[in-house]
């Protein structure tokens, strides 16, 4: 077997046995912190036993890991190069001709291959524990009165109103979801006692109600009775509409597309599904990049006899990018910059600084 073979190996086991870790050590601080937080949110609820909240922590601990894996490769990756310097490991290894880009191309390979699998595999695991969670944290709590869905076959919503609930069908909205052309509408009492059916051309969200034109309404034993405009309470308002749209960290990566492609036709903004989606593809080059951090933080703590402001720097790049991640996000979601210039400006600046930093150091 060749000794670079060898050496690689041996390279790729210790990056990875640093980032696992690491990762168990931040999942288990996760773990602990939501936990106690829950047990503040769900006290007195009489559902929420010991038991049910210590299962509503497993659901949701896969998406929070996710929100957290390139800081424990970033620390991973610092803390496994700090003790292969320590150790003098690495000062035989360069001392054999094995330059920083050789030595870390286990790393990258290693990254860049858990990007994928975690966008591929990990996350569609993680979206549908996390869309369990919502379902058991809205039963728990009683929220999610006002409920939509968009699919092939138009926009649906379910709304309620004191003893009354409706579901709503339309073929096309507009205004995002504030107009809809036509509209049926299925009244219920008391949850599932069913009242009337209302046809209607279109209809037009205003304050406190919604404003059916030309519409028709349907009864059991009754004849039909037209109306030129029916009014139906309602306690939705647009921004509650666009609020009621599926979290995008609840739908996987490979329904992504279609979920984004049917919002649109439906006449209402994906852009926060559309950053989420570039984001997760944007993940791989992501964790390459908190590599290359790392490791220009560690050759020069190697070379420089090792001080805690130069590791502090590494922690601080890390924070950094995430503010910087947020700010780039908000302004993707805002629409005052384009989407896939928010999603990947921060992994691109990210990379940039890492090689910067590592063609400083390593060619001078």
């Amino acid at each position: 077997m060749p000794t670079s073979w060898i050496l690689y190996r041996y390279l790729g086991v210790q990056f990875l046995g640093g980032v696992a870790m690491t990762l168990f050590g931040v999942a288990a601080l996760v773990f602990l912190i939501d936990m106690v937080e829950m047990l503040r949110v769900f006290a007195g609820k009489h559902d929420a036993a010991f038991g049910t909240v210590i299962v509503l922590v497993f659901l949701k601990l896969p998406y929070l890991l996710e929100q957290v894996v390139p800081f424990a490769f970033l620390f991973g990756a610092m803390w496994t190069l700090s003790r292969l310097s320590r150790n003098q490991e690495l000062v035989v290894v360069r001392s054999a001709g094995v330059s920083a880009w050789q030595f870390l191309t286990p790393a990258l390979f290693i990254s860049l291959t858990l990007g994928l699998f975690l966008i591929a595999a990990f996350n569609p695991i993680a979206s549908d524990l996390y869309s369990r969670f919502h379902a058991m944290e809205s039963d728990i709590l009683g929220k999610n009165q006002d409920l939509l869905d968009v699919s092939e076959n138009g926009f649906w919503l379910r709304q309620g109103y004191g003893e009354t609930h409706s579901i709503i069908h339309a073929k096309r909205t507009f205004e995002g979801g504030a107009r809809l052309e036509d509209v049926k509408v299925y009244v219920f009492e008391n949850v599932d006692d069913w009242v009337r059916r209302i046809n209607a051309s279109r209809a037009e969200l205003k304050n406190g109600f919604w404003e059916l034109y030309d519409a028709r309404t349907l009864e059991i034993d009754r004849p039909g009775t037209d109306y030129e405009l029916f009014k139906l309470r309602t306690s939705l308002t647009k921004e509650k509409i666009q609020e009621s749209f599926a979290d995008p960290d609840t739908i996987s990566f490979w329904a992504l597309p279609g979920f984004i492609a049917m919002t649109e036709a439906a006449g209402f903004s994906a852009l926060n599904h559309k950053m989420h989606f570039h984001s997760m593809l944007s993940l791989p080059l992501l964790l390459c990049a908190m590599v290359l951090i790392a490791a220009s933080v560690s050759i020069r703590y190697s070379r420089s006899g090792g001080t805690s402001q130069l590791i502090m720097t590494g922690v601080l790049a890390g924070f950094a990018l995430y503010f910087v991640s947020d700010i780039s996000r908000a302004l993707g979601i805002s629409g005052n910059m384009p989407i896939t210039v928010a999603a990947w400006a921060p992994t691109f600046i990210a990379m940039l600084l890492g090689l910067t930093s590592l063609f400083y150091l390593e060619d001078g």
